[in-house]
C-alpha cells in the first residue's frame, strides 16, 4: 500500500513538473513574441526586414553565335555591390570605413560620404549579415577596379579587411548592337523569356533549367543567396550556333539601307542564302519609323503578299515542264494591251513589245506575253495542272526555317473560296497570292541548285560547352523540282533578264548574275493602288556556277517619276550592291591568281597566339615569317630583343590566353573544365585569373576581349581557314 502511494506521489510530482515546464516554455514564447527587444526593436518588427524563403535560382542563359563564332547575343554579368560589415577586424574596420565611404560617394553619388560611413557603422553595430551599398549595378570592368578598394581587395584576409561582396545578375547583351536583331531576337524584360527570333524559337535550349535555393529578400528588391548546402543548382542554357555571317549581315544591312533611303521606301528586306546548303548568311529587315529605319519586323519571314513578276518564273517552269511552250517560239504582244473576260491586261512599256520570243517575254516581263502563252498553251483550261506544279515546287508550304513566325503561303486552287475564271490569269503574273520573300527565294535557290530543293537553314548546331548536342544537316528534297532541260532553259532566261531585259542597267563588269525583277501594285483597302508598289529582285551569282542566292524587297518606294519605281530600277541595284560587296569579300569566288615563288616574306608582327599547326600552315601559304617551334596551343613571350613561342600544354595551371581569339581560348579552357564568361569581342586582352596560377575550384573564369584597330593578317587567314562549310 505504501508502495502504491509512493508511486502515485512521484507521478503527481512529475506531472506537475512537466506542466510547469510547459508553462515556462509557453511563457518564454509569449515574451519573445510580444515583449523581448533586441537593439531596441521587437522581434516582430525585425522580422519584417528579412524575408527568407525558397526561390528560383535562374539558370544562366545560353549564347547565340554567328557561323564564325562571333557572339550575337550573350549573357553578361553585372553586379550589385554589398558588404558583410561583421567580417573585418575592428581596428582595420575603424581605419578604413571612412575611405570606403568616400569612394562609394564618388562612385555612386547616392549618398554623402558621411551618410555612407554612418550606414556601414550602424549595420556593423546591428550585426547585419549583408548591407546593399547601391541600387545601381556595375559592370565586370568596374568590379575589377573596385577590387582595389578597402574591404574588396583580393588579399583582404591578410589585411584584416574583408566583407565586400559582388552579387552577379546576368543581362542580355548584343555585341553588334541592333545587327540582325529581329532574327537573333530579344527577351521579354518581365519574364526573361524569348520574345521574338531565335531567342523564342530556341527558348528551351537557351533557357537551361532553373534551380531552387534559399534567398534573403533585401531592400531595393535585391535577393541575397543563402548557402546552406540544400540548393538545387541551376543548369546553364545551351549555346546556339547560327549560319549568319556578321560580315555578310553588315553588308546586307548597308546595301538595303542605301536602297530604302534613295527611294524613301517604307520598308524592305534582303536575304543572302548559300545555294548548295541553304544556309542563310544574312537576313536584313528595315522599317521606316519616326523618320529612321529600324529593325522591328521580320519582313523576310512574315511579310507575305503578292510577289508580282518574280512569280513568272514558276509559271514558265510549269509551262516548259508540260512542253506547252518553247523559248524560241514567237509571241505577238502587239501594242501591249489586251482584254481577257473584261479585264484589261497591259505591259509596263506603254507602246508594247510587238513580236518577241517566249524567252523575251520573260526577260522583258511582258504581262501580255505571259497571258498569250497561258492562253495558247490551253493552260487556262487546266488550272489543276498549274496548281499541281505549284505544290511540286513546294510553294504551297512554309519554307521550314527553324524560326517561329513564318507566314503560311496562300496558293489558290479551283476549290478555294473566291476562285474565278480570272484567278489563273492573276496567279500567272504574281497576283492573288500570298508568299514571303524567303519562300520565293527558296524556289529560286532550287533553280540555281540545278533543281535540287534545299530547306533554308539558320541554325547549325546546339552545344553545351564544347559538346555538340544537336547538329543540323542541310535537308535536300529527294526529287528535283523539274528536269535538267527546263533548268537550262530558265537559267538562260534569268541571265537574259540581266543582260538584255529589265535589269540590264545593273550588270557587273566583274561577274555575271541572273535573276528576275518584280513589281506588284499594293492591295490597300481591297483595291490595288496605282503608284504604290512592292518591288523586288530575286537571283543568284555567279551565273555560271551559283554560290549565293539573294532576295531584295523594297516596299513602297517614292519618287517624282512613277515609271522609275519598278523592280529593275529600285531593287536590282540593291542586289548589285550586295553582290559586289560579297564578291570583293569572298575571294574563293575569284579566278585563281598565280603567286610568285619569290614573294618577299611578310612580317609576323602582331601574331600572339594560336594553334601551332594552324600558324605553320597559314604562315607558309601567306609566305609569312611565323613558324612556332613549340607544339599545341602556343603564345609568344619576349626574349631579349625578340620573341619565342611557348607551349600552353600544362594541364594543372591557368594558361596565358592574351592575344588569342575567343574560339581558341574557349577550346583551351573548356578542355580544362572551365565555365567561361567573356565581355566584348575580338581578341583576349585580359583574364580574371592570372596566367600560371593553379587551377581554381570552382573553375570559372572571365575573359575581356577587344577588337584590334588593325586586323591581324594571319589570324584573319586562320579564321577563314576554319570557317565551317568552306
Amino acid at each position: 500500500m505504501n508502495v502504491k502511494k509512493a508511486i502515485l506521489r512521484r507521478a503527481t510530482v512529475a506531472s506537475v513538473a512537466i506542466c510547469l515546464f510547459a508553462l515556462a516554455i509557453i511563457g518564454q514564447l509569449i515574451y519573445v513574441q510580444f515583449f523581448q527587444k533586441l537593439d531596441g526593436r521587437m522581434w516582430k518588427d525585425r522580422i519584417t526586414q528579412f524575408h527568407i524563403k525558397k526561390d528560383t535560382l535562374r539558370a544562366t542563359r545560353g549564347n547565340i553565335y554567328s557561323r564564325n563564332e562571333d557572339p550575337l547575343a550573350i549573357s553578361l554579368p553585372y553586379y550589385y555591390v554589398g558588404i558583410d560589415p561583421r567580417v573585418a577586424k575592428t581596428d582595420s574596420f575603424n581605419k578604413k570605413v571612412d575611405s570606403l565611404a568616400i569612394l562609394l560617394s564618388q562612385k555612386f553619388g547616392e549618398r554623402s560620404r558621411e551618410e555612407y560611413a554612418y550606414m556601414i557603422r550602424k549595420a556593423r553595430e546591428n550585426e547585419r549579415q549583408y548591407l546593399l551599398l547601391s541600387r545601381k549595378k556595375i559592370t565586370y570592368q568596374e568590379r575589377i577596379a573596385m577590387q582595389k578598394w578597402p574591404f574588396f581587395r583580393r588579399d583582404r584576409s591578410k589585411s584584416g579587411l574583408g566583407g565586400g561582396k559582388f552579387d552577379p545578375v546576368y543581362q542580355r547583351y548584343h555585341p553588334y548592337g541592333r545587327m540582325a536583331l529581329r532574327t537573333v531576337g530579344y527577351l521579354n524584360p518581365e519574364t526573361a523569356r524569348g520574345l521574338v527570333g531565335l531567342e523564342t524559337s530556341f527558348q528551351k535550349e537557351l533557357a537551361g533549367k532553373d534551380g531552387v535555393g534559399l534567398v534573403e529578400s533585401l531592400s531595393g528588391g535585391v535577393r541575397m543567396p543563402i548557402e546552406d548546402g540544400s540548393d538545387i543548382k541551376p543548369e546553364p542554357g545551351m549555346d546556339i550556333y547560327t549560319t549568319l555571317d556578321v560580315n555578310f549581315q553588315d553588308m546586307a544591312e548597308t546595301a538595303l539601307l542605301h536602297g530604302l533611303e534613295k527611294y524613301e521606301a517604307e520598308q524592305g528586306c534582303l536575304i543572302v542564302m548559300e545555294v548548295e546548303t541553304g544556309e542563310i548568311r544574312a537576313m536584313a529587315n528595315l522599317t521606316l519609323k519616326n523618320g529612321k529605319y529600324v529593325e522591328n519586323f521580320n519582313h523576310a519571314l512574315a511579310g507575305g503578299g503578292d510577289p508580282g513578276s518574280t512569280f513568272k518564273l514558276p509559271t514558265f517552269v510549269a509551262l516548259l515542264e508540260e512542253k506547252l511552250i518553247r523559248p524560241e517560239q514567237m509571241v505577238h504582244t502587239g501594242g501591249g494591251v489586251v482584254t481577257y473576260h473584261g479585264r484589261r491586261i497591259s505591259d509596263a512599256k506603254r507602246s508594247g513589245h510587238g513580236s518577241i520570243t517566249a524567252a523575251q517575254v520573260f526577260e522583258k516581263s511582258s504581262n501580255v506575253g505571259v497571258h498569250l502563252l497561258m492562253s495558247s498553251s490551253n493552260m487556262y483550261n487546266h488550272p489543276d495542272t498549274y496548281c499541281r506544279y505549284m505544290r511540286r515546287f513546294k510553294l504551297d508550304k512554309p519554307s521550314g526555317l527553324r524560326l517561329i513566325g513564318e507566314t503560311m503561303p496562300v496558293i489558290p486552287n479551283p476549290q478555294s473560296p473566291g476562285w474565278s475564271k480570272l484567278s489563273l490569269n492573276s496567279m500567272a503574273i504574281g497576283y492573288e497570292l500570298k508568299l514571303t520573300p524567303l519562300q520565293m527565294l527558296t524556289f529560286y535557290n532550287a533553280i540555281a541548285n540545278d533543281g535540287k530543293w534545299v530547306q533554308p537553314m539558320l541554325v547549325k548546331q546546339v552545344r553545351r560547352a564544347n559538346e555538340v548536342v544537336k547538329d543540323y544537316e542541310p535537308y535536300v528534297a529527294q526529287e528535283p523540282i523539274c528536269t535538267q532541260t527546263t533548268i537550262r532553259q530558265v537559267k538562260k532566261m534569268l541571265e537574259g533578264v540581266v543582260e538584255r531585259g529589265t535589269a540590264k542597267k545593273s550588270q557587273s563588269p566583274y561577274y555575271r548574275f541572273a535573276g528576275k525583277t518584280g513589281t506588284a501594285q499594293k492591295l490597300i483597302g481591297g483595291r490595288y493602288q496605282v503608284g504604290k508598289y512592292y518591288t523586288s529582285f530575286i537571283g543568284y551569282f555567279p551565273a555560271e556556277k551559283p554560290k549565293y542566292s539573294i532576295a531584295v524587297v523594297v516596299d513602297s518606294p517614292h519618287g517624282a517619276n512613277i515609271d522609275l519605281l519598278y523592280g529593275g530600277s529600285v531593287s536590282a541595284p540593291v542586289f548589285r550592291e550586295i553582290a559586289d560587296r560579297i564578291y570583293a569579300y569572298d575571294v574563293e569566288m575569284h579566278r585563281p591568281v598565280a603567286i610568285a615563288s619569290k614573294t618577299p616574306r611578310q612580317s609576323a608582327k602582331g601574331i600572339k597566339a594560336g594553334f601551332a599547326d594552324d600558324i605553320r600552315t597559314i604562315s607558309t601559304e601567306l609566305n609569312m615569317d611565323a613558324k612556332p617551334d613549340a607544339e599545341g596551343w602556343v603564345t609568344t613571350e619576349a626574349q631579349g630583343s625578340g620573341t619565342q613561342w611557348v607551349s600552353q600544354t600544362a594541364q594543372n595551371k591557368v594558361p596565358d590566353l592574351r592575344g588569342m581569339t575567343l574560339r581558341d581560348a574557349l577550346h583551351l579552357l573548356e578542355n580544362r573544365g572551365f565555365r567561361v564568361r567573356f565581355e566584348g569581342y575580338g581578341k583576349v586582352i585580359d583574364q580574371s585569373i592570372p596566367p600560371g596560377d593553379p587551377l581554381p575550384n570552382p573553375r570559372k573564369i572571365t575573359l575581356t576581349l577587344r577588337q584590334s584597330a588593325r586586323p591581324d593578317t594571319l589570324m584573319v587567314a586562320l579564321n577563314k581557314k576554319n570557317q565551317p562549310g568552306k
